[in-house]
């Protein structure tokens, strides 16, 4: 027993030196794993930090490019939208080398993986290159009126990847880019007039002179109603039952909702023989044409007193 004594404390020895190298690696291994998390967690919100202020620099830059004219508000959304979602890729980057993932790791990971990649993830890449074909043949910008896939609304945001629609009952309708561009556009807003078209049936006793002339009146009455193109009303079906007529006139994007209106309650009371109300008042001018003419500012030296 007291031959044993020297070994057995000398293997206890190596074995609470090796437990207490392994402890120090460990702690040391620790200390540097948390540093790295601090320093990841605080370039992640950076990062952050930073796509919000790209995503603002981007559009005030791109609104400052078009000095003339209005902004274009679809080239901001979406060129700020492209700027956010860049910064935030460089920073997760940065975050995973900050923890040890090194880049040619992931890029080698995804070189390897790329085909099934690709079709996970096909979808948000058409949604994207179906964003940039919109930006490219812009039909519709931000503030139109627009039917897409059965839903009607006024043009909110063109982001990279969705387009945001308002309804009129004020809802909000979010669109995949690539359904959007696969599908058909009706956009209300483009051009500056419409024509609003009413259509109304007559029994075949009535006096349809009559009723047309009344509503030819009443479009030419109404200060809305622009003289050129001038209205027309005309016969557009006929029958053994009943008689149809039209009434069509155009008008500016802004009035089109109101001499629609205007006329469709004006062919009811014709076609009952009742009275019209008076006409529409015309439309009050506010803006620019209300206030004073600003002075203009002469250029050079002042004149000397």
């Amino acid at each position: 027993m007291q031959t044993l004594d020297p070994e057995l404390s000398s293997q206890l020895r190596r074995a609470l030196g090796a437990d207490e190298t392994l402890l120090h690696r460990f702690a040391a291994a620790a200390g540097d794993l948390a540093v790295n998390l601090v320093v990841a967690a605080v370039i992640l919100a950076v990062t952050f930090w930073a796509s919000r202020w790209a995503d603002r620099l981007v559009r005030r830059v791109l609104g400052r490019v078009n000095r003339l004219g209005p902004p274009d508000v679809t080239l901001q959304t979406f060129g700020g939208s492209l700027a956010r979602y860049g910064v935030i890729v460089v920073g997760l980057i940065a975050v995973l080398q900050q923890v040890g993932v090194q880049a040619t790791s992931i890029l080698a990971v995804l070189g390897a993986a790329s085909l099934a990649i690709g079709l996970a993830l096909q979808g948000a890449l058409s949604n994207v290159a179906a964003g940039v074909m919109l930006l490219l043949f812009r039909p519709y910008r931000v503030g139109d009126v627009v039917e897409i896939a059965g839903r009607t609304g006024v043009v909110r945001a063109l982001d990279l990847f969705v387009t945001e629609l308002a309804t009129f009952d004020n809802v909000k309708v979010v669109l995949p880019n690539g359904k959007v561009f696969g599908d058909v556009i009706v956009n209300n807003s483009f051009h500056p007039q419409r024509r609003a078209d009413v259509v109304v049936r007559l029994d075949v006793d009535a006096d349809v002179g009559a009723v047309l002339e009344g509503l030819k009146a009443r479009a030419l009455a109404n200060p809305r109603v622009l003289r050129s193109p001038e209205p027309i009303v005309e016969i557009v079906a006929i029958s053994e039952t009943y008689v149809q007529v039209a009434v069509r006139a155009w008008a500016v994007q802004a009035d089109f909702p109101a001499v629609k209106a205007d006329l469709m309650l004006a062919a009811r009371a014709l076609s009952l023989g009742a009275s019209l109300p008076p006409p529409p008042e015309p439309p009050t001018v506010t803006g620019p044409l209300d206030r004073p003419p600003r002075r203009r500012r002469l250029r050079g030296p002042a004149p000397e007193t």
